[in-house]
């Protein structure tokens, strides 16, 4: 892509992976990110790419503001293109309006909107859960009914598991309705999706001119919402194409089909599935136009050879592209890291992890000072990450044991909501300090 006439993209939000690809693609890059990026401090914006500061990235009018103040008003973009799940909609209508190619409105709703997305992909035949839309779920009051139990409730734009339950009934979702109005949450409308039992599965990949031209399976240790709900570290592991050919024979029509269904032309997606072990059904959950979080990048790239971040910049470019997949003998699986309820003082290092058996790369998330909670509240929280790179699942499991133990064991936290005298007995314990009440004699000499 090099040469006289360099494509220009604007970018919505900020993907380390997406930038470094257009710089090693040539492509000319001006990154729009918002408040929550800057104060985050983690993401670094390399220097062949001219950032643009607005208060909310998520925002057609933040954005549109933002490039006129910095000189861009009369600029010709090429492409837009986001990784942020939540930026999908107003990016397709900033790309409409500054008439660049970028995803269609109507097909971006679908990829935000839970209920509208199950629909379309039940019209189209595909196994799928039934849905029904909460309005507002702090009026769901005495006369709400359940149409199904259990169901599953969570935000109909939202992602993450974030404020994600099951209920049992509608004594439940009245429960749950009168936390959430409470809490005030932000979130008002819901959908509540029948509980599909089974595994659940993954598929990370991409969509070129409306063909899929690469996915990678995979599967969740324990599905995201047990994890949160149990606190346990989020576990992923990539199924080899080769060795676990059944898994991808099963998987791909509904892969190929809702993709279809759902009017994906081009793009990186990650999609959720539901593998029943007893009948062997793969049942559609829900799919984003954008790459998987936690490492699902690092895996894809790792287990496959495919980078998806240069994907993610050749398909908004319109660029037809054939990947040169190249698959990586034995098992390629993740981890979150596991964490105390606390005040974070330190850890080990990513550097200090890369180092012990297995590990291919680690990430470490949250700096110290850091508050921990007793449990996080979405699959996009964690205090680090791990990839591992074993010749077998049986040892990819006890890999991930060993190290989780190791990280725990060396992890500094700072307790919290206890009286003084345990903090001090705790630094005595921790850091040989004692903070003794000292008292003051004079120098007699």
């Amino acid at each position: 892509m090099s040469g006289m006439n360099r494509p220009m993209m604007l970018l919505i939000g900020l993907d380390r992976y997406v930038l470094d690809a257009c710089g090693r693609l040539g492509v000319d890059a001006v990154a729009v990110y918002g408040a929550g990026t800057r104060d985050n401090g983690l993401q670094e914006i390399p220097d062949h790419v001219r950032p643009v500061f607005c208060d909310d990235h998520r925002n057609p009018e933040a954005v549109l503001t933002a490039l006129h103040r910095a000189g861009f008003a009369g600029r010709r973009f090429d492409a837009v293109q986001t990784t942020d799940e939540w930026a999908l909609v107003a990016t397709s209508v900033l790309g409409t309006a500054l008439g660049c190619r970028t995803v269609d409105p109507g097909t971006a709703v679908l990829f935000r909107d839970k209920h509208l997305q199950k629909e379309r992909v039940r019209a189209a035949g595909i196994p799928a859960a039934r849905s029904a839309v909460l309005e507002d779920i702090h009026l769901v009051g005495e006369g709400a009914r359940l149409p199904f139990a259990p169901a599953v409730v969570k935000p109909i734009t939202g992602a993450g598991t974030s404020l994600t339950s099951v209920v049992n009934d509608a004594t439940e979702l009245r429960r749950l309705a009168s936390v959430y109005r409470d809490q005030r949450t932000a979130n008002r409308t819901f959908v509540a999706e029948e509980f599909m039992p089974g595994q659940e599965w993954t598929a990370d990949g991409v969509v070129s001119h409306g063909e899929v031209i690469f996915y990678g399976l995979g599967e969740y240790a324990s599905s995201c919402l047990s994890a949160i709900e149990s606190g346990t570290p989020l576990r992923m592991r990539k199924f080899d194409p080769d060795a676990e050919r059944w898994a991808y024979d099963l998987a791909g029509p509904v892969v190929h089909a809702a993709l279809a269904a759902l009017g994906a032309t081009d793009g990186v997606f990650h999609m959720e599935l539901f593998h029943d072990p007893d009948s062997g059904r793969v049942a559609f959950s829900e799919c984003a136009l954008r790459r998987g979080g936690a490492l699902t990048h690092e895996e894809i790239h790792c287990k496959f050879n495919v980078d998806l971040g240069e994907a993610a910049v050749r398909c908004a470019l319109g660029d037809r592209q054939v990947p040169d997949v190249k698959v990586r003998p034995g098992t390629v699986g993740s981890s979150y890291l596991p964490s105390r309820p606390g005040i974070l003082l330190s850890c080990s290092s990513a550097e200090r992890l890369r180092e012990l058996p297995a590990v291919e790369f680690a990430r470490i998330d949250l700096p110290p000072g850091t508050v921990l909670p007793s449990a996080f509240s979405g699959t996009s929280k964690r205090i680090g990450q791990v990839m591992f790179v074993t010749p077998s699942t049986e040892e990819l499991d006890q890999r991930v044991e060993e190290t989780r133990s190791w990280f725990l064991e060396r992890l500094q936290v700072i307790p919290r909501d206890v009286v003084t005298r345990r903090l001090r007995e705790w630094t005595r314990a921790t850091a040989g300090a004692g903070y003794a009440d000292i008292l003051y004699v004079p120098d007699q000499a």
